[in-house]
C-alpha cells in the first residue's frame, strides 16, 4: 500500500499506508470494545434518575452525583469521538454512519439524564451550597463550575423543563450533520480540465488546491463548477441553514436571553461587546484589505480585474514547491521550537504515535480537525497535499491538539475541555510562530515574500473574512429573530453585500460567490466563526511576547494551554497578557497586516 497518490485518482481507504492513518485502534481494539462502552454508559444513565429522585440535599450526595457524571461523560466523550472519526474516514461507510448516529443519540440520552442537574443545584440555598464546599473536600475542584451554573440562574429552566430541552438537543446538531452529509457524500461536481488540459476530478478538498493554480483557467473552471453545484441545491441548503438558525432562536428565547447571539456567547461569559467590537474594528480598516486586493491585481498582472477566483492563488512563483509529509513534520518541529523542551517532546512522540490522518481518500470528509477525548490522544484528521498551506495546516490543528493535551493531562476531566472562545488561540500561536521561524531561515527574496504573503493571506481569510461571516451569522440571525424568513435570494442578497462592502470596489462579484453561504460548514453551527478571528488576534499577540520576552511568556502560556476550561476564557486569556475586552488586540493585528502590507511592496 501507498500513502501517496497520482494528485488525480482519489485513492481508497485501503490503498494509504497505515503509518499516514491515526491510530483510532489505541482507543477501541475492535467493534466489541466500542459496544462495551457504549453498554456502559447505557448502564450508568438510569443512576442519575435514582439521583434526580433522591435530591442533592447534602454535600455527599452532590459530590457523588457529580462523580458519577464526569464517569459517565468520560466514557460517552470517548465513544462518541471514536465513532465520528469512522465515520470520517469514509462518509459512505453505512456500518460507522450507524456507529456515528448510535453515539449521537445516546449522547442525547446522557443530556437528558444529567438535565435535571443545574437546575437541582440552583434549588440549593446560597449559604447551603458554600457550606456544601466547606464541609466536603470532594466538591473542591468542582467550585468553578458551581460558579459558573449560579451565574447562569436566570437562564436555567425547571427541572423539568431542562429535561425537556435536553431531549430535544440531538435535533439542533441536524442541520450541521444534514449539511456535512449532503455536502462530502452526496455532492458530486462536474470535472475540470486541468492544467494539462486532461479531465480531472473536483472534490470540495481538491477545489482547495485549484483555486490556488498559476492556471487562471483552472482557478475560475472550479470555482464555476463547485458554487453551479451548491447553486442547484440551494433551496434545500437555504432550509437546512434556516433550521438551525430557528433552532439557535427557540434555546435562546426559551432560556431567556435577549438574543441567540447573546446566549452563544454566555455560555463562556463572553461580553457581546466583544462580538461587536470585532466587527466595528475590522469595518474601520477594510482600507487595508483594498488596498492589499489592488496590490494583487497589480502582482498577477490581470488588465481585466480582481476576480472571486483569483483571491487564493499565490502572489509568488516557483516557491511552493511540493514538501514531502515527512518534509513537513520536520519543517513545523523547527517551527515550534521557541516553545520550549516539553511542548516540543509531547508533539514530536504524537506525530510518531500515529495522531495524524494524513491523506485524501475515497470519502473521506475534507478539511482538516482536531478531535480528542478525556484519555486519548488528540487526533488530527487532514486532507494533506504537498502544498506549504497543508504545512500550516498541520501546524495549526497541532496547536489544538497539544491544548487538548496539555488540558487533560493537567486537569480533571471537568475542566479538561476548552471553551470554543479559547480553541482558535493555540492553533493560531503555532501559525504565526512558524510563519516567523521560517522568515528568519529565509535565504532569499523570494521566499520571503511568499512568506510574508502567506501571512497576509492568514490575516485576510482568519480575520476579515471571518469577521465578515461574524456579520453574516449576526445578520441572519436578527432577520429570524425579527419574523423574518431565510429563503435562498434573501441569504444570497446579504451575503452579496457583504462580500462588496468587504472586497471593495477592485473585486468583480462573480455569481458563484452568492451562494457561497451553502458551502461553509460553521454557518449551520452556532455563532462559531467569530472565534477564529478573535483567536487570531490573541494568538499574534501572545506570539509577540514569546518572541520578545522569551521565557517568561512561555510558561505563562503553557500555564494557559494547561488550564484547560478551569476559568472563563477572558480571564484565563489575561494570564497570558491579552485583554480582549479591549479592541486593542484586534487593533494590534490590523497593524501587523499593515506592516506585512509595506515589507510586501518594499521587496517587490
Amino acid at each position: 500500500m501507498s500513502g501517496a497518490h497520482d494528485g488525480r485518482r482519489v485513492p481508497s481507504r485501503q490503498e494509504v499506508a497505515q503509518e499516514h492513518r491515526w491510530a483510532l485502534e489505541t482507543v477501541y481494539a475492535d467493534d466489541a470494545a466500542w459496544e462495551q462502552d457504549f453498554a456502559e454508559v447505557k448502564g450508568l444513565l438510569p443512576q442519575a434518575g435514582a439521583w434526580m429522585e433522591r435530591g442533592l440535599a447534602s454535600a455527599a450526595n452532590l459530590a457523588e452525583c457529580l462523580a458519577l457524571r464526569d464517569k459517565a461523560g468520560t466514557v460517552m466523550d470517548r465513544l462518541f469521538g471514536y465513532a465520528h472519526m469512522r465515520r470520517d474516514e469514509d462518509t459512505t461507510h453505512s456500518g460507522h454512519q450507524a456507529m456515528a448516529e448510535r453515539a449521537a443519540a445516546l449522547n442525547a440520552d446522557f443530556g437528558q439524564a444529567f438535565a435535571f442537574l443545574r437546575p437541582a443545584i440552583l434549588a440549593i440555598p446560597a449559604e447551603e451550597l458554600s457550606r456544601f464546599l466547606e464541609d466536603e473536600p470532594r466538591l473542591a475542584m468542582y467550585r468553578h463550575l458551581l460558579d459558573d451554573i449560579t451565574r447562569l440562574r436566570p437562564h436555567t429552566l425547571s427541572a423539568p423543563e431542562e429535561h425537556l430541552v435536553a431531549a430535544v438537543s440531538e435535533l439542533a446538531s441536524v442541520p450541521y450533520n444534514v449539511h456535512g452529509m449532503l455536502s462530502q457524500a452526496d455532492m458530486r461536481f462536474l470535472p475540470i480540465t486541468g492544467e494539462d488540459g486532461e479531465p480531472a476530478e473536483l472534490t470540495a478538498s481538491r477545489y482547495g488546491r485549484y483555486r490556488q493554480s498559476q492556471v487562471r483557467r483552472v482557478r475560475q473552471e472550479s470555482f464555476e463548477r463547485l458554487h453551479e453545484g451548491y447553486a442547484k441545491l440551494e433551496n434545500t441548503f437555504a432550509a437546512i441553514l434556516g433550521g438551525g438558525v430557528k433552532a439557535n432562536v427557540f434555546h435562546a428565547k426559551a432560556r431567556q436571553f435577549p438574543s441567540a447571539l447573546s446566549a452563544s456567547l454566555s455560555a463562556a461569559n463572553i461580553p457581546t461587546e466583544v462580538y461587536a467590537q470585532l466587527v466595528a474594528t475590522v469595518q474601520a480598516n477594510l482600507g487595508l484589505l483594498h488596498r492589499y486586493f489592488s496590490l494583487r491585481q497589480q502582482v498577477l498582472g490581470l488588465a481585466d480585474g480582481l476576480h472571486m477566483w483569483d483571491l487564493y492563488v499565490p502572489l509568488v512563483k516557483g516557491v511552493d514547491q511540493h514538501i514531502p509529509w515527512q518534509k513537513a513534520m520536520a519543517m513545523v518541529r523547527d517551527g515550534l521550537k521557541a516553545l520550549g523542551e516539553e511542548y516540543c517532546s509531547v508533539m514530536g512522540d504524537g506525530l510518531k504515535g500515529r495522531w495524524v490522518d494524513v491523506f485524501e481518500n475515497q470519502n473521506k470528509r475534507s478539511g482538516a480537525y482536531s478531535w480528542g477525548s478525556y484519555g486519548t490522544p488528540p487526533f488530527i484528521l487532514l486532507n494533506y497535499d504537498g502544498s506549504l498551506s497543508e504545512v500550516f495546516t498541520l501546524a495549526h490543528e497541532l496547536g489544538h491538539s497539544m491544548h487538548t493535551c496539555l488540558s487533560g493531562k493537567r486537569q480533571p476531566y471537568v475542566y479538561s475541555a476548552y471553551p470554543m472562545f479559547l480553541a482558535e488561540v493555540a492553533s493560531t500561536v503555532n501559525e504565526v510562530l512558524l510563519t516567523d521561524a521560517l522568515l528568519e531561515a529565509s535565504g532569499d527574496r523570494a521566499t520571503t515574500l511568499y512568506l510574508i504573503n502567506s501571512q497576509l493571506e492568514q490575516i485576510r481569510t482568519t480575520v476579515f473574512r471571518q469577521t465578515m461571516f461574524a456579520e453574516f451569522e449576526r445578520d441572519i440571525h436578527a432577520l429570524v429573530e425579527g419574523g423574518g424568513a431565510l429563503t435562498p435570494e434573501v441569504l444570497k442578497d446579504r451575503y452579496r453585500e457583504l462580500n462588496r462592502l468587504y472586497h471593495g470596489p477592485g473585486v468583480a462579484l462573480d455569481e458563484g460567490i452568492a451562494v457561497e453561504w451553502a458551502r461553509i460548514p460553521h454557518f449551520f453551527m452556532n455563532f462559531y466563526v467569530y472565534q477564529y478571528a478573535t483567536g487570531y488576534s490573541a494568538a499574534v499577540a501572545i506570539a509577540r511576547g514569546i518572541g520578545e520576552i522569551g521565557r517568561p511568556a512561555v510558561e505563562a502560556y503553557l500555564d494557559f494551554l494547561s488550564a484547560g476550561g478551569s476559568g472563563y476564557p477572558i480571564d484565563l486569556l489575561q494570564r497570558a497578557g491579552v485583554d480582549m475586552t479591549s479592541p486593542r488586540p484586534v487593533e494590534a493585528c490590523m497593524a501587523k497586516f499593515a506592516e506585512l502590507l509595506d515589507r510586501f511592496e518594499s521587496l517587490l
